[in-house]
């Protein structure tokens, strides 16, 4: 029992890293109608963005890993959010009144170029990161197994709650937000009453991007290791947590990302670890079964 519960404290660890990416996918295609299916790759260049901001505050930062972790924090969300931008400007304004599959199509090949453009800016090899942040607290003692959770761990738990809340804040109270939700309900009646649908829909990249960095920072710092093809499991699996917690859905695009990363932990501890991804998907495809809306998605309303 002591090693399940460091397994579910593992597996939200991860869970949360999903959640944010997969907001980024959900918020883009209830606004636009669309799968952006480079943002596992926007992710990817959070990462190597994140490493070399934290090298560079390290180095000119007398050793403070507080002060190069809030750097690195920074730094990875302001240019991946341009790369974010960028994405919209190239790949979808463009062909945004063309058929559905145009799109679509452009955003894979933009997911192509980003990855080899990182592999050829950055090398094909895995780049290591030592340890940040050491220690943790020792939850409780078991009789053969302590459970405890690390600060890093924490500190994602942290990062991602207020993330979550101040992100829920704009939708909800800002005139931003406002703007958004009248554009995911009808983009030509929001056009209509003043409301600005292309840089809408640009903040909505913009900010899905920089979720996005911060799932890319923290996966950095936890694991230790990146390398330029990380964005593509790590976005279908993120994408598979969008469908699972509901497309559309914030609370649900969070609430898939948790429980793939349960199931991927416990998985991983009681079975085969080389099968956890197809355990991920057929809990995906159980629920595209028997509830094809997702667990917090509602049916979409056609308009006439």
């Amino acid at each position: 029992m002591d090693y399940f519960f460091q397994q579910v404290i593992n597996g939200l660890t991860l869970g949360a890293i999903y959640g944010l990416i997969a907001i980024g996918y959900t918020m883009v295609y209830g606004i636009v109608g669309m799968i952006n299916f480079a943002h596992g790759e926007i992710y990817m260049l959070g990462a190597f963005i994140s490493l070399i901001a934290y090298l560079f505050a390290s180095t000119i930062g007398g050793g403070s890993v507080a002060l190069a972790l809030m750097v690195a924090l920074l730094a990875t969300m302001l240019f991946t959010s341009l790369w974010g931008w960028a994405v919209e400007r190239v790949a979808y304004r463009p062909l945004r009144g063309a058929p559905r599959l145009a799109p679509l199509i452009s955003a894979i090949g933009v997911s192509i170029l980003l990855q080899n453009f990182v592999q050829l800016s950055q090398g094909a090899r895995v780049k290591p990161l030592p340890p940040v942040v050491h220690g943790g607290l020792t939850l409780f003692q078991g009789d053969s197994f302590t459970v405890g959770i690390s600060w890093l761990q924490i500190i994602i738990f942290v990062l991602t709650l207020a993330l979550m809340a101040g992100f829920t804040w704009v939708i909800a109270r800002t005139p931003l937000g406002r703007a958004q939700r009248a554009t995911e309900q009808d983009r030509r009646m929001a056009a209509l009453l003043g409301i600005d649908v292309d840089r809408v829909i640009s903040a909505t990249f913009v900010i899905g991007a920089a979720l996005a960095s911060v799932a890319g920072l923290m996966v950095t710092l936890y694991y230790g290791v990146i390398d330029f093809y990380i964005g593509f499991l790590a976005g279908l699996k993120a994408f598979t947590a969008a469908v699972l917690g509901g497309i559309g859905s914030l609370p649900g695009a969070m609430l898939g990302g948790v429980l793939i990363g349960l199931t991927e932990a416990l998985w991983s501890a009681y079975f085969s670890i080389e099968y956890k991804d197809v355990a991920t998907f057929v809990i995906l495809v159980a629920v595209l079964l028997f509830r094809p809306t997702g667990l917090l998605g509602r049916p979409d309303v056609e308009k006439v």
